[in-house]
């Protein structure tokens, strides 16, 4: 019934004197009724042969539903059926940019920081559907994963194919800022964000991070950066053993919170670290909240007024009504 209303609901209070009308004619009709009647023995007859005098109240009832329906159909009752149809999409160009190097394979976050990231980058690429994004990874140097494309097969893709490896190691943070903002200062979009995630320290790279924010603001591009890592030691990789898999000791979290706040500050975006799993999808989820894309929605409603049924219905009552009074029940009002 959610798609059911009235137009004008005060008019079915009007259907409180409905009771009253019944409980006033029972009134009546005990008060006209003689205790005692002498009537002769023909009438007498005639009165037992028919029990017509018992269904006079139909009429009554028949006369009270006619008004109960006019009111009703007073109130104007209708249904609606609602569709909506998108006119207007204005998404956001979004560039993920992801450390790779041989830190993000720490195990503080399971499996390990690498994979804890991309499982949730994949999440947030699917929850926004109107969004454009690009896949930069970087560690001792830069590599554009994905251009910006509104394919989110590709972009999917891309996050899982992220990797230790792809690039010489170090942690370049200039650098893979600097690609990302090329990747989107072209771009016409109303808004332009890069979500930068590193677990480390600038270490390497031709690009200084300070230079880089600065381009990204000179080109309208707010920047969110994510230090990612648990506070204090972590099992974090060192080498292979002889079996060619990775040996991990406790090392200490090394984070330059420093540098990525003053990224943000430039950019007018916000830092944030992460420490667990659950940390990390939080931030993601936070993200997604403050950069919504405009979605404009147009809405159609098609009501079906419902009261002409509720008319005929009173008529044929009120109708019947009268046709019984003066015919069939003529002889016994």
């Amino acid at each position: 019934m959610s798609n059911f209303e009235f137009v004008n609901p005060g008019y079915l209070y009007l259907l409180l004197i409905i009771p009253v009308l019944a409980v006033w004619y029972f009134m009546k009709r005990k008060k006209d009724t003689p205790a005692l009647s002498m009537p002769g023995v023909s009438e007498f007859l005639k009165e037992n042969q028919s029990i017509l005098p018992k269904l006079r109240p139909i009429l009554y009832t028949l006369r009270l539903l006619g008004i109960a329906a006019l009111i009703v159909a007073l109130a104007r009752p209708r249904t609606v059926d609602v569709s909506s149809k998108t006119k207007k999409q204005e998404g956001i160009d979004i560039a993920m940019a992801v450390d790779v190097s041989g830190s993000m394979l720490s195990k503080d976050l399971k499996p390990s920081r690498l994979e804890a990231l991309k499982k949730v980058a994949v999440q947030f690429v699917k929850a926004r559907p109107n969004d454009r994004f690009a896949m930069v990874a970087y560690a001792g140097e830069s590599f554009t994963m994905c251009p910006i494309t509104s394919d989110h097969k590709v972009v999917i893709n891309s996050i899982r194919d992220m990797k230790y490896g792809l690039l010489d190691d170090g942690t370049a943070i200039g650098m893979g800022l600097g690609t990302a903002v090329n990747r989107l200062k072209d771009s016409k979009a109303i808004s332009k964000v890069i979500i930068l995630l590193t677990d480390g320290v600038n270490n390497t790279g031709m690009v200084d991070p300070i230079t880089a924010a600065e381009l990204a603001a000179e080109n309208d591009i707010k920047v969110y950066t994510i230090g990612i890592g648990t506070k204090g030691m972590a099992p974090t990789p060192i080498g292979y053993d002889a079996r060619g898999k990775f040996v991990y000791r406790n090392l200490p979290v090394e984070i330059d919170e420093d540098l990525l706040k003053k990224i943000a500050e430039k950019t007018d975006g916000q830092y944030f670290r992460a420490t667990s799993n659950t940390k990390l999808k939080n931030i993601y989820s936070e993200i997604d909240k403050m950069q919504k894309s405009e979605v404009q929605e147009l809405r159609f409603y098609n009501y079906s007024e419902e009261y002409r049924f509720l008319v005929l219905i009173a008529g044929l009552l009120l109708l019947l009504e009268f046709l019984l009074r003066n015919t069939i029940f003529r002889n016994f009002l």
